[in-house]
């Protein structure tokens, strides 16, 4: 957020030098002191805003503004997931999908398989929302076979991830494609075929290496799997289950479907279809639908009464509150230093860097990534800083899609403290934070440099 009057003075080096020391001082309170994550976070957040010389009037408008911006998108989305996945997994439906996939699949391509399903719903479902949705099968496929959670939890995330930051109609792919002036079938068609590759080997390869070093599996501290359904009476068929899981992903295919319309100007965003028809789609209405169509099907039609339901859906919510609450905090953090200003500073001070353009693009978005934590704001302040030098360099159509990629490859490298997302991840997996950095942000960190040098193999032959 901005603030009204106020100019940072502080210079590119010292922002990123108070930043750096407010990242070392989280990973030590929670690492070293066990400080939990929530206090800690607020306390290095506060610290940071008056480091970096924000108006000491702002600083708590500041503080909870950014932790309200998170959790309005975050904790819709996780608690109404949550609130479907306990439905499915309390009805047994998790256990059947799980035992129908791994008949199908066999064991060992289990992890393939859910990742293969995920990397479907990613097209149309946001990273977070999908996660969620699919989090009680990845946990019940994990309990089936008793292996470690990671095995079958990465290649789920990842293709999550791999679809969100590579492919149209996701939000970053979008936005720096309009910046740039990119053809959005040329960056989908790329962008398709950077994210298999990257989500084998990122996703199920480095799970397989992650799954043995840490082989951890489903306990009842985890958000899904503390129950068994042994006794479940009348469980729902797999295509009840699979219909469930598809219906918020065909509505939100029906929102994200009609941006990518508008923004290839097929539709205009003025007409009242248009607006009624992402408003259903829009992700937390459609989890909202799939949460009631959910109690109808998997409770009311199983014989489950009114109250028993509300019980159920209600015991979905404790083990959430320390998920939103830290999730908000990271984007408190990630807050204070957008405001201060870091990333403007940063990017004025990588404009001149004399290096080649798709170089730049990446190394600027990295950069920003790592320094302030949104993703989205890496993307959009590359694409809007290089934006003048690409239209002035009369690339082809395909190499300007790209560009498009290997921004959005930079915009996804090394995701740690200062990112709400690894919050998210850490705490749906039940890893602490160490074992997050040495598994979530390493991946993120491949995922980020194989998508860019695909994408400078594409850059290089288009």
């Amino acid at each position: 957020m901005e603030i009204e009057g106020w100019t940072q003075t502080l210079g590119a080096g010292s922002l990123l030098g108070i930043a750096a020391a407010a990242i070392a001082v989280i990973l030590l309170l929670v690492i070293k002191f066990r400080l939990h994550a929530f206090l800690t976070l607020i306390l290095v957040s506060l610290g940071t805003a008056f480091a970096t010389g924000i108006p000491a009037n702002e600083i708590v408008n500041v503080l909870v503004g950014s932790f309200g911006s998170t959790l309005g998108s975050v904790a819709l989305l996780v608690g109404l997931g949550a609130m479907l996945g306990k439905l499915i997994e309390h009805s047994g439906g998790a256990t059947v999908l799980a035992d129908t996939m791994i008949d199908i699949f066999g064991e060992k391509r289990a992890p393939l398989a859910l990742g293969v399903a995920s990397l479907l719903m990613g097209f149309p479902m946001f990273f977070d929302a999908g996660l969620v949705v699919m989090l009680p099968i990845v946990f019940a496929v994990a309990a089936r076979l008793g292996g470690p959670v990671l095995l079958y939890a990465f290649p789920t995330a990842v293709a999550f991830s791999v679809m969100h930051v590579f492919v149209p109609p996701h939000p970053g792919p979008v936005a720096a494609a309009e910046a740039y002036g990119a053809n959005l079938g040329l960056v989908l068609a790329i962008g398709m075929v950077i994210a298999v590759p990257t989500f084998y080997v990122s996703g199920i390869l480095w799970g397989k290496y992650c799954a043995k070093k840490f082989g951890f599996t489903v306990n009842a501290g985890s958000l899904f799997g503390a129950e068994t359904d042994e006794d479940v009476k009348n469980p729902p068929s797999v295509l009840t289950v699979v219909l469930v899981l598809l219906l918020p992903m065909v509505l939100i295919f029906m929102n994200t479907g009609l941006d990518f319309l508008r923004a290839a100007g097929t539709v205009s965003e003025e007409a009242t279809l248009y607006q009624v028809a992402r408003a259903f789609g829009s992700s937390p209405v459609a989890l909202l639908i799939s949460v009631l169509v959910a109690l109808v099907v998997l409770g009311f039609r199983r014989g489950e009464t009114g109250n028993a339901l509300e019980k159920i859906v209600d015991s979905s919510l404790g083990p959430i509150c320390s998920v939103v609450l830290i999730t908000g905090a990271g984007g408190m953090f990630g807050g204070v230093l957008r405001t201060s200003g870091i990333g403007d500073a940063l990017a004025n001070t990588l404009d001149g860097l004399g290096v080649p353009l798709i170089l730049a693009a990446y190394l600027i978005a990295v950069i920003l990534r790592v320094a302030q934590g949104s993703a989205t704001v890496a993307l959009v302040t590359t694409a809007g800083l290089l934006a003048p030098a690409i239209a002035a360099q009369g690339l082809s159509a395909g190499q300007i899609a790209a560009l498009t990629v290997a921004t959005a490859a930079g915009s996804v490298f090394a995701s740690h403290v200062n990112d709400s997302g690894f919050w998210l991840v850490g705490r749906l997996f039940n890893m602490d934070v160490a074992t997050t950095l040495r598994t979530w942000t390493v991946q993120q960190a491949l995922e980020s440099l194989m998508g860019f040098v695909l994408a400078a193999g594409f850059f290089l032959v288009l």
